[in-house]
């Protein structure tokens, strides 16, 4: 029974691409920068080959990788999470979506006033932990709602769980998702709901992401179709909009992740396990923390082993990200446009290291190959 564990770490970028320039990331380098702190030890990751990836300066590299790896170059126009985990399933979006440094237009939010009957706050690019501290008492008064955005093509709703309810607070993405489409048809419309008193707000875990449809044909899909189950650990689902997932179950961290990925092991099926381990994005690389961040490399490292004896006879697995996020990088808070790492391992994979890949989508003709189906979309297999 043959089964593939697709772990993405989020933004777990191991340098810059040669247009990183052009998107303002010249320079980032998120392995380099996590890799400097006392807080970083990746043992295991070393031994499957993770220093012995093209461009990689940092770390020990062992003399036989363990796993078949390769750098992944990105295809398509962008460096945010639903384009990367898209390319990842075999899309290359020749045209990045639409983003608003400036905020979004009253076309946008016109609309959006009238069907949710209420006001809007902000309306421009903001950190999410800050917008709340300088934004959260004037909407529990006025029971406006905090609308932002970041670098990413993403329309941000934050709302207190006492003055919104968390399912209202759907319903309101739900109603922006109907707008947001065609010219102004942002990757996620994205939940925020937060908790707490006069200037002390907190997130929840409440955050619900409302993804456009993908605009064509995925690994996902072509799994469903010959039968494969494709499971979903984390946000996977939101981002492909629930199209192609069969199961799907939602976590609150990295940890959390990590163990469903570990009860799933131990079940069977035969297909795909699509993982997202979305701290080191959310939590570090976008906060500038970089002890943060490799503490939680750290962490998943520590776990690695568990995952490997898990592996069954059939099993295969395999660590990629989906772009950069480098909290060493202060010019900015932002994802940033790196290379990601691909490391693959199992039994039926011979190791060997295959050099630079000219798309993420190689990862999801991999994945098609392997149970004997021809992508329909651009990509080469790695096995």
């Amino acid at each position: 029974m043959k089964r593939v564990f697709l772990i993405v770490l989020d933004s777990f970028g191991i340098g810059e691409m040669e247009d990183a320039e052009a998107y303002g990331d010249k320079g980032t380098n998120t392995l380099r920068s996590v890799s400097a702190s006392p807080e970083f030890a990746m043992p295991n990751m070393r031994k499957l080959g993770l220093f012995n990836l093209d461009g990689v300066t940092c770390g020990e590299k062992v003399t036989s990788p363990a796993a078949r790896i390769a750098r992944m170059k990105e295809a398509s126009r962008g460096k945010d999470t639903t384009i990367g985990h898209w390319e990842i399933a075999g899309i290359c979006s020749e045209r990045p979506l639409p983003t608003y440094p400036q905020g979004f237009p009253e076309e946008v939010l016109a609309p959006f006033r009238k069907v949710t009957g209420r006001g809007v706050l902000c309306n421009k690019p903001y950190s999410g932990t800050e917008v709340i501290k300088v934004y959260g008492d004037e909407h529990v008064r006025t029971g406006d709602l905090i609308v932002y955005t970041s670098a990413d093509s993403v329309f941000q709703i934050a709302a207190h769980e006492d003055v919104v309810p968390v399912d209202t607070l759907y319903e309101y993405c739900k109603q922006a998702r109907e707008i947001l489409q065609g010219e102004h048809g942002v990757g996620r419309v994205i939940a925020r709901p937060f908790t707490g008193a006069d200037g002390n707000y907190t997130r929840t875990a409440g955050r619900h992401d409302f993804s456009l449809l993908p605009p064509g044909v995925t690994m996902l899909d072509q799994l469903q179709e010959a039968g494969k189950s494709v499971i979903s650990v984390g946000k996977i689902k939101d981002i492909f909009a629930g199209k192609g997932i069969t199961e799907a179950v939602y976590t609150k961290g990295n940890e959390e992740g990590i163990e469903r990925t570990l009860s799933y092991l131990d079940q069977e099926f035969e297909g795909l396990c699509f993982v997202n381990l979305v701290d080191y994005d959310m939590l570090y690389g976008h906060r500038n923390d970089v002890d943060g961040y490799a503490r939680a490399l750290t962490y998943f490292d520590g776990r690695l082993p568990q995952i490997l004896d898990k592996l069954r006879e059939e099993d295969i697995l395999m660590i990629t990200a989906d772009h950069g996020c480098d909290p060493g990088y202060t010019v900015s808070t932002d994802h940033s446009r790196e290379h990601t790492p691909f490391l693959m391992y199992g039994r039926p994979v011979t190791p060997g290291n295959l050099g630079t890949r000219e798309t993420f989508a190689d990862i999801g003709a991999t994945v098609l190959s392997y149970f004997g189906i021809k992508p329909a979309f651009r990509g080469t297999t790695m096995l």
